[in-house]
């Protein structure tokens, strides 16, 4: 019923011992108003003025609002802690996804990690918040109630507890049935998710292709499942609430008659058999409400499991120990037998090169070559299954190095926008920077000229909500980031204009140009014309090194390089890797 992985929430103890203190005040006082209640109603009945009424009129008074009071202090409470938690959660998994680096977006997907990060933690904080006091008053209050009707009429109290197991019965069912049906729901959440995020990224390549309206219908297509097993979610849901409903309103009906009998038959007189009667709807008020939250909090149920097993991945090991100088001039980097497998498949085998100062290194290669792999692995994303590293002749295992780390600046083929001010999108990784240098960097990227043609300027909002933007304006961003960010002498490019038009692609190729001055630059690409800037190129093939060089002396080998030049050359263009 209750996931596991909340009893590592942090406070979670003492906010279930709360909970259960509050909880038993509860009772108290739901037991104490109905007992004043009754008294005051009792002795009207019995022909007493209402001023001798008072002091039971009052006391109901003050217990119902002592109920009140406890209620609305447990969910201020509740709603803390349920944002603390969801907080601390939330920065245990964005932590996690920077550690595993973009190999995880690309197995568990861009929009279901979105999805995850936002509406997920916002369902989990509902889930806890709703749950946990639900819970805890359904095991306790029920019990309180029927220790005292039990006190007051033996008969009352056996037909409440032998309604209850019948109750908890059905609802367990029925829960049962809804928890499987609420996990097709999110499943079909996470694919829409998935597919509308990948669908709108490629937008403006779809128009182009005019392929648009196929996507649309894909789109329509995945909604429509998605609000199918959400209609099959609720109609469970609603079929609990009935259950609940009538077998509680039942329950009722059964004491409410048999008390009425009694009173017939002088078996039990008016005080203890109103008092009963008024405890009676409140011993299922727990359960009822329990049931009906428990429909509200699948989602965030699932979200948690969902979250749990990206946390639980193994995590890309950090040296913090190990200590290695600042990339310089005359610092040197060696790579030997470097192999990397993937899911019992060599994605890497036995790679060797080395490299030394501020030096531009291409790595070319068809699809499926293992470009992007290897930058992966140059940033410490993953770790080679066997290498022999020697940085500034300090022997390393991998590149999960805090001072290798601290040094590099990767600009992928996606760059991420995040939902602020363009000038915080820029600075977000330099806080340090002031308005001058982010201008300067904007400068720099070729963003002036856009920034001046907006209303807000470097305040204009962009990312999710805000202004969307290009293709090449991204990457823009992310080369300003890069430029304002000077102490990083490491710089490796994933595809960083796999997407993009080819006059998009020239112009950019200008302003980042400047940004490989005093950098060592590893740049994976499918695209040849890069080569030329590069001192040295590494050609991929099939996960293996066969050919290094310079440009020219790649093409008087006449070799795989060579082959790739003139399929280009030729109209061929090989895809993007």
């Amino acid at each position: 019923m209750m996931d596991k992985s909340l009893l590592s929430l942090k406070g979670f103890k003492s906010t279930m011992v709360l909970l259960t203190v509050l909880a038993l005040c509860s009772g108290a006082a739901i037991i104490l108003q109905a007992k004043y209640l009754a008294q005051a109603i009792t002795g009207l009945f019995n022909g007493e003025k209402l001023s001798q009424q008072f002091l039971p009129i009052l006391l109901f008074i003050v217990f119902f609002l002592l109920r009140q009071l406890l209620a609305l202090l447990r969910d201020r409470y509740m709603q803390s802690f349920s944002v603390k938690s969801g907080s601390a959660i939330r920065q245990s998994f964005t932590a996690k996804l920077f550690n595993l680096g973009p190999n995880a977006t690309e197995t568990e997907g861009t929009g279901n990690l979105v999805t995850m990060a936002l509406e997920g933690i916002s369902q989990l904080e509902t889930y806890i918040k709703l749950f946990l006091p639900k819970v805890i008053n359904m095991a306790l209050i029920p019990l309180m109630i029927a220790a005292y009707t039990l006190t007051l009429d033996i008969r009352s109290s056996v037909i409440l507890i032998l309604v209850l197991p019948t109750l908890i019965f059905f609802m367990a069912i029925l829960g049962y049935a809804a928890q499987r049906k609420a996990d097709k729901q999110y499943e079909s959440y996470q694919t829409l998710s998935n597919h509308f995020v990948d669908s709108l990224r490629g937008l403006e390549t779809l128009r182009l292709l005019g392929l648009s309206k196929r996507y649309d219908r894909n789109i329509r297509q995945v909604s429509e499942q998605y609000r199918k097993s959400t209609m099959g979610t609720l109609k469970y849901a609603f079929l609990s609430t009935f259950a609940l409903d009538f077998f509680s309103s039942l329950g009722v009906a059964i004491v409410a008659l048999f008390l009425g009998l009694g009173l017939l038959g002088g078996e039990i007189v008016l005080l203890p058999a109103l008092t009963i009667l008024i405890l009676a709807p409140e011993f299922f008020v727990p359960i009822r409400d329990f049931g009906n939250d428990y429909h509200a909090t699948l989602d965030g149920k699932n979200a948690l499991k969902a979250i749990n097993k990206i946390i639980s991945l193994p995590a890309s090991k950090v040296d913090e120990d190990t200590s290695i100088t600042q990339w310089g001039h005359s610092s040197r980097l060696e790579v030997d037998s470097l192999t990397f497998q993937y899911e019992e498949h060599e994605s890497l085998t036995d790679l060797s090169f080395s490299c030394k100062g501020f030096s531009k290194i291409g790595i070319i290669g068809a699809s499926g070559a293992g470009k992007s792999t290897l930058v992966n692995i140059l940033a410490g994303f993953i770790q080679p299954n066997e290498a022999d590293i020697q940085i500034n002749d300090v022997h390393v295992p991998d590149f999960s190095l805090v001072d290798w780390q601290k040094q590099i600046l990767y600009i992928p083929q996606h760059p991420y926008i995040f939902n602020d001010t363009i000038a915080n999108n820029i600075s977000f990784y330099t806080k340090n920077a002031t308005r001058e240098d982010i201008e300067s960097a904007c400068k720099r990227a070729g963003l002036a000229e856009f920034i001046q043609s907006l209303e807000k300027g470097l305040d204009e909002q962009i990312g999710e909500s805000g202004r969307s933007l290009s293709g090449g304006q991204q990457q823009r961003i992310a080369l300003a980031r890069a430029f304002l960010d000077s102490n990083r002498r490491i710089l490796l490019f994933d595809e960083p204009t796999a997407h993009l038009d080819i006059e998009t692609e020239a112009e950019l190729k200008r302003q980042m140009s400047p940004l490989f001055k005093d950098r060592l630059v590893f740049f994976a690409t499918h695209r040849l014309h890069w080569m030329m800037e590069m001192d040295q190129i590494i050609v991929l093939e099939l996960g293996k090194i066969v050919e290094i060089g310079t440009h020219e002396q790649l093409l008087e080998r006449k070799g795989h390089y060579y082959a790739l030049t003139q399929a280009q050359m030729q109209g061929t263009e090989v895809q993007n890797g």
